[in-house]
């Protein structure tokens, strides 16, 4: 299965929605070419809901991503991570290096001082799973 990425804009932070897989071959080299097209200093958020898996590649591609902005003074957040995939990341520790929100409004101020931002509370989602 392809990973299909169409790209928009709101309030000049660039949003990438993906929907598919982001697996090893065609899907991450989708993801790469699109940061590719990006400029250097691109404020972006990577929105995940329809991504409904991540192998150890998609997440090695989700870590480039990260480094590549940030070592050209861009920036990235994940917004809409699924359950499985948001336990993934929890677990290879890479939600340490992303900002994650639920939230697309959030996800947006977060790039702008002094807006209101409710982040992903990790520790909520982890008690709610328990409850379970």
């Amino acid at each position: 299965m392809q990973l299909e990425i169409t790209q928009r804009e709101r309030e000049g932070i660039t949003i990438l929605d993906m929907k598919g897989r982001l697996i090893a071959g065609q899907p991450v080299s989708a993801l790469r070419e699109a940061l590719g097209a990006l400029a250097p200093e691109v404020k972006l958020v990577l929105n995940l809901i329809e991504v409904d898996y991540i192998d150890s590649t998609g997440l090695g591609a989700l870590v480039y991503c990260y480094t590549n902005l940030t070592k050209t003074g861009g920036t990235a957040r994940l917004l809409n991570l699924n359950r499985r995939n948001l336990e993934l990341l929890v677990l290879t520790k890479i939600d340490t290096i992303f900002e994650v929100f639920n939230d697309e409004t959030d996800a947006v101020n977060s790039f702008f001082p002094g807006r209101a931002v409710k982040k992903f509370d990790i520790l909520s989602f982890v008690r709610h799973m328990k409850d379970q």
